[in-house]
């Protein structure tokens, strides 16, 4: 049975409810009444503005900056911050984008990269309809938003990767399988720390439908048989993530590392499901854990 999960979060890892998220920030930090982003596409690798916040007009909704071209393309070209005190008479970018920028009245404007290892990924702007200068609280509060963008892009990266892995093989490649399950076990520790409620919450049912495609019972959601068979048993969210660490080989220590938890906590959650499971060791815990469809 084949399964491709990366299908159901290609919106998802978009990216931009992070963009929306960074905007309020930016525009919170320095007040500006106007902030907008963009990604930069894949292949011609020009910016497409597709967030706004406080705009009156759609006139920049959707446009396509080249790099090199007005300031956000400047920007790209540089990959450093670029900003103007009033943009239809700058010298210092050119002007393909004018009508555009006339239309919703920008006149002082700055655009802060968004680079992540080395590579332009986007542009955040914040603009004033009036001719002022952009000091450098203004740039800082920019840089820091730019930052938190970076970084939850560097989050959705590995979890496209980790996606990429979690196809469910069509044989009984014990190989390709264990590939799989160390995606899932990834994917359980990287939920967390998402953000995005949205996002999260398809990874975590990514994980949900691995386990019931590899589960022998058959079982998708976050319950398990008690050992007799007679009643069913849930466990909570964490006590299957320390499991899916376990699963993998983690001890304790590795598996706080990678819950961001403390290794007391994962002992106590460890504890918990072995009760649950019925399960006196570990790997009986995790063997328990697989029949019941919570684990691939």
């Amino acid at each position: 049975m084949a399964l491709d999960p990366s299908d159901s979060v290609g919106t998802a890892l978009s990216g931009r409810a992070d963009m929306r998220g960074a905007l309020h920030r930016l525009r919170r930090a320095t007040g500006l009444p106007l902030a907008f982003a963009g990604l930069v596409e894949p292949g011609p690798g020009q910016l497409r503005i597709s967030e706004l916040q406080g705009n009156r007009t759609t006139a920049l909704q959707g446009l396509a900056v080249h790099s090199g071209n007005g300031l956000g393309g400047k920007t790209v070209a540089l990959a450093r911050p670029c900003w103007v005190t009033d943009y239809s008479v700058s010298r210092q970018i050119s002007h393909e984008y004018d009508a555009a920028v006339a239309a919703e009245g920008i006149r002082s404007v700055l655009a802060v990269p968004v680079v992540v290892r080395r590579q332009v990924r986007g542009v955040l702007y914040g603009a004033l309809r009036s001719a002022q200068p952009l000091g450098e609280r203004t740039v800082g509060a920019a840089l820091e938003a730019a930052r938190d963008l970076e970084q939850a892009l560097v989050v959705r990266d590995e979890a496209r990767s980790l996606l990429a892995a979690t196809r469910v093989p069509e044989g009984d490649s014990a190989g390709a399988w264990e590939e799989v399950r160390e995606a899932h076990g990834a994917l359980r520790a990287l939920a967390p720390r998402i953000d995005d409620p949205d996002l999260r919450a398809e990874l975590l049912r990514v994980c949900g439908r691995l386990a019931g495609v590899a589960g022998e019972e058959g079982a998708t959601g976050p319950t398990a048989p008690a050992a007799d068979g007679a009643t069913t048993i849930a466990l909570t969210s964490r006590e299957v993530d320390v499991l899916a660490c376990v699963a993998m080989g983690a001890t304790n220590a590795v598996a706080a590392q990678r819950l961001g938890l403390r290794q007391e906590t994962v002992k106590a959650y460890l504890r918990s499901a072995m009760r649950k499971l019925g399960a006196h060791t570990r790997l009986e815990a995790v063997v328990a854990a697989r029949r019941a469809g919570l684990l691939p």
